[in-house]
């Protein structure tokens, strides 16, 4: 057990393991989950029409603020661990980072092939910028992350994870000095307290899941008029990828 209360943000794209890695830290005896905290914030600074918005925006905190006073505060439920899972694209221009609140977590990234990214992402919204797929603002939060702790976060990639979990757990939980726990695993099936009230529109594959599925690589082409923003999701890939734990 961590002996000083450990708040990991693990920073995500869209159309990542994102939400199976928030089932294997919630299924950690001493681990509180929190999924996407800021998501209400996002949705009522820039109106953007996601499934379910009005509910997320009235069930959710808005002011980004109040995010931050209780993502950085004390740890619910006397756990020493908060694992949250934040979308990079969801910290807006505004919200201050450089203003120290980061600073108070402990930060993460993790990254998907850019091509399974973007393919399941069409497929989903075929209008969207690079600040929607949310590497750019990865890499920024990344450097920022660098430069002021002097030392390179922890970066897993999730083909990683899918090929060994528990090589790859277990080398995220050495990264934070903190104990592998077999727990992460597996999971009983079925939706949680914890899940956010989007859960009904994007949990379903998750809620059936007992444990991350085996890695299949995707080898959908990308239509040629994302043929620009592939290779620019490549180039911040290759230079995130290049830091991943080993």
């Amino acid at each position: 057990m961590p002996t000083q209360p450990t708040h990991i943000a693990m920073w995500s794209g869209p159309r990542n393991i994102s939400t199976a890695m928030l089932r294997s830290w919630g299924n950690r005896a001493d681990t509180a989950v929190y999924d996407e905290p800021l998501y209400a914030h996002f949705l009522r600074a820039t109106g953007m029409d996601h499934p379910g918005a009005e509910e997320i925006i009235a069930a959710g905190e808005t002011d980004w603020r109040k995010v931050v006073a209780e993502i950085t505060g004390p740890i619910p439920g006397g756990k020493t661990i908060w694992y949250q899972k934040h979308m990079t694209h969801h910290l807006l221009p505004d919200m201050g980072m450089e203003m120290g609140w980061i600073d108070r977590l402990t930060n993460c990234f993790l990254i998907r092939e850019p091509r399974a990214m973007l393919t399941s992402y069409i497929k989903v919204r075929p209008d969207f910028t690079m600040e929607d797929l949310g590497l750019p603002q990865q890499r920024l939060i990344f450097d920022y992350v660098r430069a002021t702790t002097g030392r390179i976060p922890p970066v897993i990639a999730a083909e990683d994870v899918l090929r060994d979990p528990r090589r790859t757990l277990g080398l995220l939980c050495a990264a934070l000095e903190l104990p592998f726990d077999d727990a992460m695993l597996s999971w009983p099936p079925g939706p949680r307290s914890t899940d956010g009230v989007w859960a009904k529109y994007w949990y379903a594959s998750v809620e059936r899941s007992t444990s991350f599925i085996p890695y299949s690589p995707k080898d959908d082409p990308v239509p040629p008029r994302y043929a620009a923003m592939m290779d620019e999701c490549d180039q911040l890939y290759a230079e995130m990828a290049a830091h991943k734990l080993s």
